[in-house]
């Protein structure tokens, strides 16, 4: 697959039927973790989803229209400690609301640091997803923070702790691109409804 148009489509605090019945796929992460910069490098699009230079400033659910079929979906990051304690479960609410409520939801993207063992969001979020059967693909972004050498050093703990083999997994840098054809690979297997290998990528 390949992205030859995405725009914005609209922002809900609380979630409700888009304007189009498109497939859907979320993007859910820790705040700061790069699912706006994710967004913007697959689709070759630098100031499609803004990206905040702190923690916390997607507040909103924001769909992204791509290629006139389907929507990213970007969701408000979670584990960000200088939130209030009332935006904090807000922002709670919200994200619950959109996994019940939303019908075209096809798979999210789980984005975790590479550089840092999950923490207890990221596990809870991934009991979550299996605990409702949501299909979804690690990936770890941030990788151009660390060695080639040194990237399964940091992968292991990690993927240990989600329960998801190597091949599952999807190694990322927003800032050079790597992993960028893999990640479109995963979206396609999340709208057909199959499991990504990244081995599988040719």
């Amino acid at each position: 697959m390949e992205i030859t148009k995405a725009e914005f489509a609209t922002s809900m605090s609380s979630y409700k039927a888009p304007p189009k019945a498109f497939s859907q796929i979320a993007m859910a992460g820790r705040s700061n973790v790069g699912k706006s910069s994710l967004i913007n490098c697959v689709c070759r699009r630098s100031k499609l989803a803004r990206v905040g230079e702190a923690p916390g400033k997607t507040r909103l659910i924001n769909f992204f229209e791509i290629n006139e079929s389907f929507y990213l979906v970007d969701l408000p990051g979670y584990g960000y400690a200088k939130a209030s304690k009332a935006e904090i479960e807000r922002w709670g609410v919200m994200m619950e609301q959109y996994f019940a409520a939303s019908e075209q939801l096809c798979g999210v993207i789980h984005i975790v640091d590479i550089r840092h063992e999950p923490t207890k969001d990221d596990l809870q979020m991934n009991a979550f997803l299996r605990a409702r059967g949501i299909p979804f693909v690690v990936v770890l972004s941030k990788a151009d923070k660390i060695s080639r050498g040194a990237r399964m050093k940091y992968m292991a703990p990690i993927l240990r702790a989600l329960q998801v083999q190597p091949w599952q997994a999807v190694v990322f840098s927003a800032e050079n691109g790597d992993g960028r054809e893999n990640v479109l690979l995963a979206m396609e297997g999340l709208l057909q409804g199959r499991p990504f290998e990244e081995k599988s990528l040719k």
